[in-house]
């Protein structure tokens, strides 16, 4: 039976019902998706913003500086911080509210930690409804900030709407931590800690491969910033909110957010398959037979692909 009092609540802006439905989601409760089902229509009214980066490069920091600067403005924040699982207790291992501890008082934000739980990709499994939760809630803006684990951290570009690019001098090879794919999602690149030795290098060099990259109307902006010592955030700021304008102007914001929602749903179908597929195996020695099938060749992968499918079909 669908949680009504939940849903209105959510509705209203209350921050308990949003810290209940996340925890929900997160345990893929079916009270949850039945209240998200029920509450979509009032989605897609914030701007998703993603904080992706390599460790150590402050993104928590920048995080926390770049919330207080929009609270100024009156716009209420969310933010879901993923972090790694503990193998003990399947929670966050770091806890990025410690980092954001003055924010989680402020009545106009709401923070979150989630534990990846062995999802890959730099997000968790229940990233995408906890973004619609904090979307109902009312946020206008919503951050996003990755578990900073190098080449993995792409999942972010199928989620957000501007995805902010942060990395700091002195990590060695800086740019063999942004290249490959890593380097085609950002949409405005911040170069943290800037007060460091190297700041001008690694702006450099990050202009220098923007070079060599098409760009849609947008070349990415470089931008020095320094999230302790409170310097550039204003930049930061309004870069984001340029580039939304761009992409609402040039008709890309909604051929974004089209890909998006085209890739979540095939990932939800992907997941149902999955789940069914696990089930059938509980229930009988079929798909286990064909596992040693396989393995003594007596049967192709292809061939026992297809026979499972069948079997999900029945």
């Amino acid at each position: 039976m669908l949680n009504l009092e939940l849903a209105e609540r959510l509705l209203k802006g209350d921050k308990r019902a949003c810290a209940r439905l996340i925890s929900l989601v997160e345990n893929e409760d079916k009270e949850a998706v039945d209240i998200l089902k029920k509450l979509y229509k009032h989605t897609g009214n914030a701007h998703i913003i993603g904080i992706t980066g390599p460790p150590g490069g402050g993104k928590s920091t920048l995080t926390d500086k770049l919330a207080k600067m929009l609270r100024k403005e009156g716009k209420k924040i969310g933010i879901i911080a993923v972090d790694p699982t503990s193998p003990f207790t399947g929670g966050s291992i770091l806890g990025d509210r410690v980092r954001m501890s003055d924010l989680t008082t402020d009545p106009g934000v709401f923070i979150r930690s989630m534990g990846t739980r062995g999802h890959l990709g730099g997000l968790s499994k229940g990233t995408q409804s906890a973004i619609k939760v904090l979307d109902i809630y009312g946020a206008d803006y919503i951050f996003v900030e990755t578990v900073g684990v190098g080449q993995s951290e792409v999942d972010i570009v199928k989620t957000a709407d501007t995805v902010v690019m942060v990395m700091v001098p002195g990590l060695g090879d800086d740019i063999q931590a942004i290249k490959a794919g890593v380097m085609e999602i950002g949409d405005i690149f911040v170069v943290n800690k800037s007060d460091l030795e190297g700041a001008d290098r690694t702006a450099l060099e990050i202009e220098m491969m923007l070079d060599f990259k098409k760009h849609n109307g947008w070349r990415p902006p470089v931008i020095k910033a320094s999230a302790t010592e409170k310097t550039g955030i204003d930049n930061i700021i309004e870069k984001i909110k340029n580039h939304k304008n761009h992409m609402v102007k040039t008709g890309q914001f909604h051929i974004r957010r089209e890909e998006n929602i085209k890739l979540e749903i095939l990932n939800l179908v992907k997941e149902k398959l999955m789940t069914m597929i696990a089930k059938k195996s509980n229930d009988s020695n079929e798909i286990d037979s064909l596992y040693k099938d396989v393995l003594e060749k007596r049967l192709d992968p292809y061939t026992a692909r297809d026979k499972i499918i069948d079997l999900v079909k029945k």
